[in-house]
């Protein structure tokens, strides 16, 4: 239509209708790499499916219409309903269809971690909220088959690929999904100071009494729940419904109003005489848990990497359409190193997230003191990472990014929750002082990790030698240099993975930069011979 003011000219077209997968050959490549090379067909596939335009319009809908809580019914009963959009639904009903809650456990085979962490990848492109229950259910399960009755009795309908969203008693259900509950108002991230109480109901099960202040998803099926018992702190089983078929009185407070993540009901709760059964050894709360939390860290960083990975293609898909001062942005030197800088930073998160997933599928010792260390340096170090570069990925947009009318407004507000939720960066850090502390099989992974590397630069050589030195002098870094230490232990092993097995030029331009100090301070800053076409041409593929 032609308006009686202007024409519009000189605006990208919208980006729709591509394929997630196909435009990204560093993700096709680690796929492969890492294992999952049987999935290719699969993940292609996916990859159609979530670039459909409609596939983003449900994350549009999904977070401008956030979901509401509905305590009673019209008689006064109560419910603790949640109301959704009918796009979370089908968002929902994608990922559990794709097998993202459950594959790797109800189809276990050589690299099932590694293919359904590069189509969670995607998945984070599209929307992010309907994430927290996928993670939630995928690092429950196995803390749940350790309990032969609740292995029986809820995870085939838990690895079902039926989304079945209906409240009813979970025996009447197609398809469930499980969260947890652990933080409360005086403790945060020091699960120890919790007050929740559970006493023996004289029926081998417990009554919970207390708080929750931060209880992802009340709508769903059951929780992992932290409370203080007679043994000590302890992790419990709190279904959504009690096994008489009543509603189980875990009393929904109200929902968050958070910066981001608007989509996913996260809310306040209270338990009064609530059922639970114990999982796991009386006392040992804090370890059942934490192992359904390094499935959910693992995939913060995926999270996170998908995030910066769509932010970045629609910084390029404007750049290539956009043109200021006489030329396309993309053709602009200054542009294209801050285009090129964001690539870089793209390519190692996505080679290091695969890697990172790779290692759930491996069983040696060697990869699972390396996966106890490098999960949560990855996840400080990408989540990290992911707010800064959104930030600079909107810029390249200039006003149409800040908009809510576009993705990159709502990229932005989704970066920090992975920082924050499981565990944040003081937290990740910390744990990996623990994870080197602990023996030398964690520092002795990581060189042998790093060693395949060796001598192809200069820069990365250095800076390995040094990394690994400080390892060996452990008590020098304490606590106050745990932030660097665990920056350059994922900065070291991104290093590794580039020189193996990306092009020459995006390895020499991340040694040179990110080891070698030849960087500003502000992505854009890479040195000026840097081959910013290797790096741009890799970076989206039509």
């Amino acid at each position: 239509m032609r308006w009686p003011t202007h024409d519009v000219t000189n605006q990208s077209p919208e980006l729709g209708d591509y394929n997630l997968f196909d435009a990204d050959p560093a993700l096709q490549e680690a796929a492969a790499r890492e294992g999952a090379g049987w999935a290719i067909k699969q993940l292609r596939e996916t990859g159609t499916v979530l670039g459909r335009v409609e596939s983003f319009e449900a994350g549009r809908l999904a977070n401008a219409y956030a979901p509401l809580l509905h305590a009673f019914d019209s008689r006064g009963h109560r419910v603790d309903q949640v109301e959704f959009h009918p796009a979370w639904h089908t968002l929902m009903a994608g990922i559990v269809a794709r097998g993202f809650h459950a594959a790797p456990w109800a189809e276990p085979r050589p690299g099932a971690h590694a293919a359904r962490a590069a189509g969670y990848l995607m998945q984070a492109q599209v929307e992010a909220g309907s994430l927290c229950p996928t993670t939630m259910t995928y690092g429950a399960i196995p803390a749940l088959s350790r309990d032969p009755a609740l292995a029986r009795d809820w995870l085939p309908t838990l690895c079902s690929r039926d989304y079945d969203p209906r409240d009813l008693p979970f025996a009447l259900k197609r398809g469930g999904l499980i969260g947890m509950g652990m933080t409360e108002k005086q403790g945060g991230s020091d699960v120890r100071a919790n007050t929740t109480r559970a006493e023996p109901d004289g029926h081998g099960a417990f009554v919970l009494n207390g708080h929750k202040w931060f209880f992802s998803c009340p709508q769903i099926d059951a929780h992992l729940v932290l409370a203080q018992a007679p043994g000590g702190l302890s992790c419990f089983f709190v279904p959504r419904w009690r096994p008489d078929g009543s509603k189980n009185p875990v009393l929904v407070q109200r929902l968050k109003d958070k910066l981001g993540n608007r989509s996913n009901a996260s809310s306040e709760v209270e338990f009064h005489d609530a059922y639970g059964t114990l999982l796991g050894e009386a006392g040992r709360g804090v370890p059942t848990i934490l192992e359904m939390g390094t499935y959910t860290r693992l995939d913060c960083v995926l999270g996170s990497t998908g995030l910066m990975r769509q932010a970045l293609t629609r910084a390029l898909h404007h750049a290539r359409h956009r043109s200021a001062f006489g030329a396309r942005l993309v053709d602009q030197p200054l542009m294209r190193n801050v285009l090129a800088d964001l690539a870089l930073e793209v390519e190692a998160a996505i080679a290091l997230a695969l890697r990172l997933a790779r290692m759930f599928d491996d069983t040696d010792d060697a990869s699972a003191h390396l996966r106890r260390l490098l999960t949560p340096a990855a996840k400080y170090w990408i989540c990290k990472r992911g707010p800064e570069l959104a930030a600079e990925a909107m810029e390249v947009m200039g006003g149409n990014g800040y908009v809510e009318t576009g993705v990159h407004a709502r990229i932005y507000r989704e970066m920090p929750v992975n920082s924050i939720w499981e565990g944040s960066g003081n937290v990740m850090c910390l744990d990996v002082l623990r994870a080197l502390g602990r023996s030398h099989a964690a520092a002795d992974a990581l060189a042998a990790e790093l060693a395949p590397a060796g001598g192809r630069n200069p820069h990365f050589d250095a800076f390995a030698a040094r990394l690994l030195a400080r390892l060996r002098d452990l008590p020098t870094c304490g606590e106050a240099g745990a932030r660097r230490l665990t920056q350059d232990i994922v900065l070291a092993v991104q290093g590794a993975l580039l020189l193996l097995h990306a092009p020459e030029g995006i390895s020499d331009a991340f040694c040179r930069a990110r080891l070698a100090g030849d960087w500003g301070y502000s992505f854009g800053t890479l040195p000026a011979n840097a081959d910013f076409a290797v790096l741009l041409a890799r970076a989206l593929q039509d």
